[in-house]
């Protein structure tokens, strides 16, 4: 009952906004003439500013899709969420997030494809059939797949589904978390929304600045891209919609 006066009360609210806004501009001064504006001339017109496509962001990709995660990046998703321990960083890097999360208190299994002087490499995630012992939790930012830089990476967004269908299976072995840095713009996907719908969705946590992946003084170009944690837990109550967070 309360829910639904809090919104009767917004829609009076707003309708009352939107009456009188109309009200206000009905003394908008008019502009009159007795034939059709004379056409601007070329010179007068404002010129076009210079943009790229939202794609395309001017760096070439990383080899194997490495981007080193912000540490603020982490303690957002920290900031709202408990995790249970031990986590898993599958996609560990040089330590950027595994690091984050230790001094968070949290025992961390890093491991990763390739060798960045970090963790334990080799381990391929896709091949895995099981957590490390005793892990109750994933957290990592996963790599995209735009560059197809290594054999056998797939292309995104098709990279994506994989890795979160893989992930959300191994979590539910041991009944954990599952925590994913992606773009906010590839949860509306088709695709993405099917497999999201049909699994333990407990939070999006939305990071309200944008990150910057390069630090190249004043050449480092604004980030394009928004991005948000996707978390899904086991034991989030089934039928339960997942929570809106910002951080």
């Amino acid at each position: 009952m309360a829910a639904a006066c809090y919104y009767s009360a917004r829609i009076r609210v707003v309708s009352s906004c939107r009456s009188h806004a109309i009200v206000s501009q009905t003394g908008l001064p008019l502009a009159t003439s007795n034939g059709p504006p004379a056409p601007r001339s070329r010179s007068s017109l404002p010129r076009p500013t210079p943009v790229r496509a939202i794609h395309v962001s001017g760096y070439d990709r990383e080899e194997q899709d490495f981007y080193a995660t912000p540490s603020w990046v982490t303690e957002a998703l920290l900031q709202h969420v408990n995790l249970g321990g031990p986590v898993w960083e599958p996609c560990c890097g040089d330590g950027a997030m595994s690091n984050v999360l230790s001094a968070h208190g949290y025992d961390v299994v890093s491991t990763d494809i390739c060798d960045r002087g970090f963790g334990i490499p080799g381990v391929d995630f896709l091949a895995c059939r099981s957590v490390p012992g005793g892990c109750r939790s994933i957290v990592t930012n996963p790599p995209y797949g735009d560059s197809g830089s290594h054999r056998g990476q797939s292309r995104s967004p098709t990279a994506m589904l994989r890795f979160l269908r893989h992930a959300l299976a191994l979590t539910a072995s041991v009944q954990g978390q599952l925590a994913l840095l992606v773009r906010l713009q590839w949860i509306a996907g088709q695709r993405a929304a099917e497999v999201m719908s049909a699994a333990p969705f407990a939070a999006l946590v939305v990071l309200r600045e944008r990150i910057c992946w390069f630090d190249l003084g004043v050449h480092t170009k604004r980030a394009q891209h928004h991005h948000a944690w996707v978390v899904f837990d086991h034991a989030y109550p089934p039928g339960h919609p997942p929570a809106l967070l910002y951080a």
